[in-house]
C-alpha cells in the first residue's frame, strides 16, 4: 500500500467515524467520499475529495495535486458513472459527468475562488484538469 494510499484510508476512516469531519490540513475544507466502481477491477474504489456545489450538483476536481496524469478515480468514473456519494452522515447515489468548454471553466473558477490550490495545481501543469459534476439520482 502506497503512502497515499494509507493516508486517504485513514482519512476516509475519520470521515466516517465523524459524520463527515476530519482535522489536520483538511479541517476546513468541505469534503466528501466518492466510491466509485473500478475501470479495470470492478472492484469499489473509496476516494476523499474536496468539493463545491454547484445549485443541487456537487461539483469535484480531478486535480491529482498538479500531476501530468489523471488521477486513477476519473478513469472509474469515466468507465463506470455511477458513483455512491458520501455527504456527512448521508449517503447517496449520483450519477458523474465531465464538465466541458464553459461550463468547466465556470466551475472550476468557481472552486478556485474557493480553493486556491486547484488554480496552482492547473498552472503547474500541461493537462487540463477535468471538472466532475455529481448530480443525485432520484
Amino acid at each position: 500500500m502506497s503512502d497515499r494510499d494509507d493516508f486517504n484510508r485513514k482519512l476516509v476512516e475519520e470521515y466516517r467515524e465523524n459524520g463527515g469531519k476530519v482535522g489536520g490540513m483538511f479541517a476546513s475544507t468541505p469534503l466528501l467520499l466518492l466510491t466509485t466502481k473500478g475501470a479495470k477491477t470492478g472492484q469499489p474504489r473509496v476516494h476523499p475529495l474536496a468539493y463545491s456545489t454547484d445549485s443541487d450538483r456537487y461539483v469535484v476536481i480531478a486535480s491529482k495535486g498538479g500531476a501530468p496524469t489523471n488521477p486513477q478515480w476519473y478513469h472509474n468514473v469515466v468507465a463506470n458513472p455511477e458513483v455512491t456519494v458520501e455527504l456527512g452522515t448521508e449517503t447517496f447515489q449520483a450519477k458523474a459527468a465531465v464538465a466541458e468548454g464553459e461550463e468547466r471553466q465556470r466551475l472550476f473558477d468557481n472552486q478556485a475562488a474557493i480553493m486556491p490550490g486547484f488554480a496552482d495545481y492547473q498552472r503547474n501543469t500541461t493537462r487540463v484538469i477535468p471538472v466532475i459534476v455529481l448530480e443525485r439520482i432520484s
